[in-house]
């Protein structure tokens, strides 16, 4: 009797996984790469007034934006006043509060004193809008406000 035995069928070898987790992580890489962040899509006209002396938002703490203006020509059957938008819909004015208290309940708790409310106002828009939107962040307690401009001569905004 011999001691070695000779394989009878062999069979077909099992697939080879070592290049799996590489593959799988160039995929992830591209797609972080190539992924675009989807921004609002504004239903307003959002020309906003230009000033000199600006200075950036730090990205580590949390905006949410208000933008403030009259609706786009495809949006005219609401009106030509002034409107509010929150997120990607129009709102009314005593919609602030509720927008705001879903903005904190998204944050971690740590972050939500940090919460600064930006207002993207169309520079053709009347301040009563803004006035009220105002109201209504003073009475959710979001007293954090920054106004967004563009940067250049702030005389060109007569």
């Amino acid at each position: 009797m011999s001691k070695f035995k000779k394989k009878k069928g062999g069979g077909l070898p099992p697939i080879n996984t070592a290049a799996l987790p590489d593959i799988v992580f160039m995929l992830l890489f591209f797609f972080m790469v190539a992924t675009e962040m989807r921004e609002d899509t504004l239903k307003i006209k959002n020309s906003m007034p230009v000033a000199d002396q600006v200075e950036k938002l730090d990205k580590k703490n949390p905006v949410s934006f208000i933008y403030m203006g009259s609706p786009k020509e495809e949006y005219k059957k609401l009106g030509t006043q002034a409107r509010i938008q929150l997120n990607d819909k129009f709102a009314d004015v005593d919609e602030v509060i509720a927008f705001i208290g879903a903005e904190r309940a998204a944050l971690r708790e740590e972050l939500v004193p940090f919460l600064t409310v930006s207002l993207k106002v169309d520079k053709e828009s009347n301040m009563g809008i803004v006035g009220d939107v105002k109201q209504e962040l003073r009475k959710a307690n979001a007293l954090k406000i920054n106004y967004a401009t563009g940067t250049g001569d702030a005389t060109s905004n007569m």
